[in-house]
């Protein structure tokens, strides 16, 4: 008797299109395991990643404002799962893996930092040879869940979370080596950039730092008015410029990349270097260089790493640990360490203890 899974690797095989990876045909893990009976590798993976540890945190870590008073701000939970739904609407659409997608897109920022780009750009000044959210993403699922053994992802879902960051680096590089290896990694890279311009607006919008009329006419004329129609007109575009590709790469037509890059200067001018956000970030990456540097000195206070792969690798130890805290988890590490106790009558605390 065919298992389930056995059944839907047949369905895969009968109505995705040959660019798309077949989960029959996935590279696998590094360590074997058997297969299971009712899920494809990839939606195993996708399983893996929504049941972790480092999956719960993003609940609780900034993706642009710090500390919202708000309840409607984007999280990177949320940021996430906006991500998930783009990269499927567009697979869909194009007969390729959904599952693959979905596994990548959940994993992709397992490896922020508490306090979003700014915590990134802390840890990337203090530990040595820098800090890069996709190596740490890829670090969490290889090496930090599940007490040091990893969830032992397949191939094709390391790559996308890898290999998923753009920076300010060109939308579509011209160097495809530069690209996921799959189709469906590279959906995950392109609906990335799709999800954060659009709702890092409305966040902004939401702020108060900009108002629906402040996004450039020329991006606007191109790309939409509202919302759901700038990510409506980002996907349909992309579906059809792969299309005209051939199916060689995930695409977008040159109008739409340049307006979707132009938007994207446009955020970083205006809302990330805004002078309200500039402050707080600032404060942000002070929080995180002070804690690597306390955990540093004090590695006793550092929960006793299962991961520690070498009994030197002390810095990586400490970034592992600081780059893994929630926003609301660093701020009580950093009152607990360095700010004064009140006094209450019958304690002893700080220099009394």
């Amino acid at each position: 008797m065919t298992t389930f899974r056995e059944q839907t690797q047949e369905r895969e095989r009968g109505f995705l299109c040959e660019r798309a990876v077949l989960s029959s045909e996935s590279r696998g893990r590094e360590r074997d395991e058997p297969g299971c009976p009712n899920r494809t590798c990839f939606q195993r993976d996708r399983d893996r990643i929504i049941h972790s540890k480092s999956f719960r945190r993003l609940k609780r870590k900034t993706q642009v404002f710090l500390k919202p008073q708000d309840d409607h701000y984007r999280t990177r939970l949320t940021h996430t799962l906006e991500v998930g739904q783009i990269a499927r609407t567009i697979a869909r659409a194009l007969s390729l893996n959904e599952d693959l997608v979905e596994a990548i897109a959940m994993g992709h920022d397992l490896g922020h930092t508490p306090f979003g780009h700014s915590g990134e750009a802390a840890l990337d000044e203090v530990h040595p040879g820098g800090f890069s959210h996709p190596a740490q993403s890829l670090r969490v699922v290889d090496v930090l869940e599940k007490d040091g053994r990893g969830l032992n992802l397949t191939f094709e879902v390391r790559d996308g979370i890898a290999r998923h960051s753009k920076g300010m680096k060109e939308l579509i590089p011209s160097d495809r080596g530069d690209l996921p290896s799959t189709l469906e990694g590279q959906i995950v890279r392109i609906s990335d950039i799709i999800a954060y311009v659009n709702h890092d607006i409305d966040d902004a919008v939401r702020a108060g730092i900009l108002t629906p009329s402040s996004i450039p006419a020329a991006i606007m004329s191109v790309l939409g008015t509202t919302h759901s129609g700038r990510i409506g007109k980002m996907v349909k575009d992309v579906i059809i410029a792969t299309v005209n590709v051939n199916m060689d790469f995930i695409a977008m037509s040159d109008e739409v990349r340049r307006a979707t890059e132009e938007f994207r200067a446009f955020l970083h001018r205006e809302v990330y270097m805004h002078p309200a956000s500039v402050a707080e970030f600032e404060k942000a990456k002070n929080i995180l260089k002070q804690l690597y540097a306390y955990y540093l000195e004090h590695l006793d206070k550092v929960p006793v790493p299962a991961h520690r792969q070498k009994p030197d690798d002390d810095n990586q130890v400490v970034c592992d640990y600081v780059a893994g805290m929630t926003d609301d988890y660093a701020i009580a590490c950093y009152q607990e360490i360095f700010l004064p106790h009140s006094w209450a009558r019958g304690e002893t605390k700080g220099v009394f203890a």
